[in-house]
């Protein structure tokens, strides 16, 4: 399975959005950028790794936990900010109510 490596999303309420599903071909990330394009607000941004969603027994580590990017600013995950995630793995985004936000990966 091919990861999407650009997104944009538009929060609601606490909106979560699957960046890179479990078992995907790679989930080896080596920069990350999310990109507050909103005109005029902050954006509360959540990053983790979680296996088996769905089940509702799941691991869920986040990376990042309600960070706040000011408007117009990009926050830069690199390196060792972003650790090796096991396959069984996916990563989400979490972001606000009026958060809008573009995230861009490199794998």
């Amino acid at each position: 399975m091919a990861i999407k490596k650009f997104h944009n999303i538009t929060g609601s309420t606490g909106v979560t959005v699957e960046l890179i599903a479990p078992f995907s071909q790679t989930n080896d990330i080596k920069s990350m950028v999310i990109a507050n394009i909103h005109a005029t607000d902050n954006a509360i941004v959540t990053l983790f790794i979680e296996d088996s969603p769905t089940t509702g027994a799941s691991s869920r580590f986040n990376i990042i936990f309600t960070i706040t990017i000011p408007y117009h600013t990009s926050l830069v995950l690199s390196g060792t900010d972003i650790p090796t995630v096991p396959s069984s793995y996916g990563t989400y985004i979490t972001v606000g109510g009026t958060d809008v936000v573009d995230v861009m990966i490199n794998t």
